[in-house]
């Protein structure tokens, strides 16, 4: 019973979206909602969760095709040697993280 009531608590919906739609958009939202059985409210939260869902993962998300993925991997897998530059920064690293 305890478990029950924690996770009403954390799915209740307490935040609110507001948009001002065209007629002709009003009519499809409601249209496909009505093909998907669902409510106006109930489609429109769930294509914009996925949505933004999508939106984030291709935020997140780097895609290499053919030669370059060829080079990110080659230079993951084969490392250029650290120049002198590279050298002093990791040189004042240790020093500041007393290391």
């Amino acid at each position: 019973m305890r478990r029950a009531a924690a996770i009403d608590r954390r799915s209740r919906k307490e935040e609110r979206l507001e948009a001002r739609v065209t007629p002709e958009q009003k009519k499809m939202i409601t249209r496909a909602a009505a093909l998907r059985g669902s409510s106006v409210t109930e489609f429109v939260v769930a294509s914009a969760q996925q949505a933004a869902a999508d939106a984030i993962k291709d935020s997140e998300l780097l895609t290499l095709h053919d030669a370059a993925r060829d080079v990110f991997v080659n230079a993951v897998l084969h490392p250029p040697a650290p120049n002198e530059e590279a050298r002093k920064a990791a040189k004042r690293y240790k020093k500041q993280m007393g290391r």
